[in-house]
C-alpha cells in the first residue's frame, strides 16, 4: 500500500506476523455479547483493529504482554485442534506482534481502551536507535542493567548487545554500575 512521501509515492510494509497476530486476537478475545462487528481501519500511516468488549479479566493495558487470559477459552482450544491453527499460544500473540515490528525497526503497536472496544494502533513510525532508547530509559531512572536493555532494544544477538553498549561507554554517555556483575550488570547515566 503506497503513500505520498518526499520524493512521490512510498510503498509502505507492515509485518505479516503483526497483522495475522493482531486480527487474530480481536476475532478470538472478542466480547460476543455485544452486538457489532470487528473494525479494521487502514490509514497512510497506521492500521486500527477495533474489536468489541473491554480487555477480560485482570488484564490491563500495562500488563497485556506479561499476563495470560482467555475471554473465550473454549474457542480458543477449538481452534488449537486445527492441524496448523492461526493463534499461537495464550499470552504469545502480542509479543510476536511487536517483535516483528521491532525486528523491522517500528514503533510497538499501542493499545486503547475505550467505554465498550479495544483498539490496537499499527503504525508505520520508525524506532529510535537502540542508543536512543538507553538514553531515554536513563533520563527517569538511576540505572538500567542487562535484563531492561536487552527487553527494550530486542536485539537480535549478544553482539548488537555489547556493541551498543560499548558504544555508549565509548562516547562517555553511560558508564558501569560498580559491583555489578554477570546477569546483574547495570549501567548509569554519566553526570555531565
Amino acid at each position: 500500500m503506497p503513500r505520498l512521501g518526499n520524493c512521490g509515492l512510498e510503498k509502505i510494509n507492515y509485518p505479516t506476523e503483526t497483522l495475522h497476530e493482531i486480527i487474530t486476537n480481536a476475532v478470538l478475545h472478542r466480547d460476543y455479547s455485544i452486538a457489532d462487528d470487528i473494525h479494521i481501519r487502514i490509514f497512510d500511516n497506521r492500521i486500527e483493529v477495533e474489536s468489541p468488549g473491554r480487555l477480560p479479566g485482570h488484564i490491563t493495558i500495562k500488563n497485556i504482554l506479561e499476563e495470560r487470559c482467555s475471554r473465550n477459552g473454549r474457542l480458543g482450544r477449538l481452534i488449537n485442534k486445527f492441524p496448523d491453527p492461526p493463534n499461537k499460544d495464550i499470552g504469545e500473540g502480542l509479543n510476536t506482534a511487536f517483535r516483528a515490528m521491532n525486528m523491522l525497526g517500528f514503533k510497538h503497536p499501542k493499545i486503547e481502551q475505550k467505554s465498550n472496544s479495544l483498539i490496537v494502533y499499527i503504525l508505520h513510525e520508525r524506532l529510535a536507535s537502540s542508543e536512543e532508547i538507553i538514553l531515554e530509559y536513563l533520563k527517569n531512572n538511576e540505572e538500567i542493567n542487562v535484563f531492561f536493555i536487552k527487553r527494550l532494544c530486542h536485539f537480535k544477538s549478544n553482539y548488537d548487545y555489547q556493541k551498543t553498549v560499548k558504544g555508549l561507554i565509548k562516547r562517555g554517555l553511560i558508564s558501569p554500575v560498580p559491583n555489578a556483575k554477570g546477569k546483574k550488570s547495570a549501567y548509569c547515566k554519566v553526570k555531565t
